[in-house]
């Protein structure tokens, strides 16, 4: 099992106010939308986005304070080589808020801030639609368990590495991944430190072939059985890495009306 990342999910405050952010700023469009008591969940992502790229959730409940968590780092998205200033530049035009801009980054990559605090990291790339998303990184307290998790429990590859003085970064994708997919990037910080998750980092989400089979070999391999496929009404699961980050489950019938499986 190497499922494809499908979306990353990630909570907000004011739903229109982020609607606006991500429209204007990445000129990201509405894929599907899903109304439900007390909440509203979108997808978003670039018009011309890969098949096989990761779509951006963003979850709103109604009267719910948000607190941001340090157990999720940010989403990186993606702007043609040799365009970083230029993309940075034009987001501090349209006003954004300058946060690290790339000469404090080394002239490799930048971050700005969306409305809710939430990180979102500017990185050089020759494939994929501009601001589509590269990778989602979160923070791990052990590295070989968060490589072994994905490794063995999900068939990922490690695809790359960076190791500095005081922490480090592996990158985990699907085997045999397109380059316009989505990778996770594990982040390890040597010093022993311990996370708080908050509650505006939401999920990870894995499109998978078949939710019945592939929960049975996630349960084979020993993954945490968090929410199994009877309790979501078939329709998908959820299991938790070694350090509780979670992740979903889902079937997707491209060719249904909607992105979603209710």
């Amino acid at each position: 099992m190497d499922g494809t990342l499908d979306h990353v999910m990630i909570r907000v405050a004011d739903l229109q106010t982020s609607l606006d952010w991500y429209t204007t700023h990445l000129d990201y469009e509405e894929k599907d939308r899903y109304e439900g008591d007390g909440f509203t969940i979108v997808y978003l992502g670039p018009e011309d986005m890969h098949e096989d790229g990761a779509m951006l959730e963003i979850t709103h409940n109604e009267g719910e304070e948000l607190e941001l968590g340090d157990a999720w780092g940010h989403i990186a998205v993606r702007v043609p080589e040799g365009e970083l200033e230029a993309s940075y530049e034009q987001l501090m035009d349209e006003g954004v808020e300058d946060y690290r801009d790339p000469e404090s980054c080394g002239g490799r990559y930048a971050f700005v801030k969306d409305p809710d605090g939430h990180e979102v990291e500017i990185v050089q790339r020759d494939h994929g639609a501009k601001w589509s998303l590269d990778h989602t990184m979160i923070r791990v307290e052990d590295a070989d368990e968060a490589l072994g998790f994905w490794i063995r429990k999900f068939g990922y590859d490690e695809v790359g590495r960076w190791e500095a003085d005081t922490f480090a970064n592996y990158f985990v994708e699907p085997r045999d991944a397109a380059p316009e997919e989505m990778a996770v990037e594990l982040t390890y910080n040597y010093d022993g430190r311990t996370y708080d998750y908050g509650d505006s980092w939401g999920h990870l989400c894995v499109r998978i072939d078949d939710v019945h089979d592939d929960w049975e070999t996630l349960m084979e391999r020993e993954a945490p059985d968090y929410r199994d496929p009877e309790s979501c009404d078939d329709l998908y699961a959820f299991t938790k890495d070694q350090d509780g980050h979670e992740i979903e489950l889902l079937e997707r019938d491209p060719a249904a009306d909607s992105l979603f499986p209710f």
